[in-house]
């Protein structure tokens, strides 16, 4: 069975019950590391200028304390492998769906089931929807 590290750990700290809940049945099904949960408003607003959001600081879910939103990915890490990344997506919004938590994923952000129709991929990203 895989378990998180400290690094995961200390992230996880960060998250909204629900997403907690949600990683702690995916790492039982699948490794994975988490990279960030709550992000600092200069974090976000690093994010933003290199690219890796479309969201400035106060506008991101990962700008919430506890953060509705987590960056995560597949271990060991593969930038290239998409196709594990789309994998992981469909163990996490799988296990959520069971548990009754509805999440969203930044490579399917119009949750349409095409996972290349978007202008701007977040692999890593999966939040709680609003609605």
């Amino acid at each position: 069975m895989w378990k998180f590290g400290s690094k995961s750990e200390e992230q996880i700290a960060t998250l909204h019950p629900d997403l907690q809940r949600v990683l702690r049945e995916v790492i039982k099904l699948m490794d994975i590391s988490v990279v960030q949960g709550y992000r600092s408003p200069e974090e976000q607003d690093r994010a933003f200028r290199e690219g890796n959001s479309e969201l400035r600081a106060g506008e991101s879910k990962h700008n919430k304390l506890p953060s509705l939103a987590v960056d995560i990915h597949p271990y060991p890490y593969d930038p290239e492998d998409r196709e594990r990344f789309t994998y992981m997506a469909g163990m996490v919004v799988g296990v959520a769906h069971a548990m009754g938590i509805r999440v969203r994923w930044g490579g399917d952000w119009d949750q349409d089931g095409e996972v290349r129709d978007n202008d701007f991929d977040d692999l890593f990203h999966f939040e709680l929807r609003d609605e």
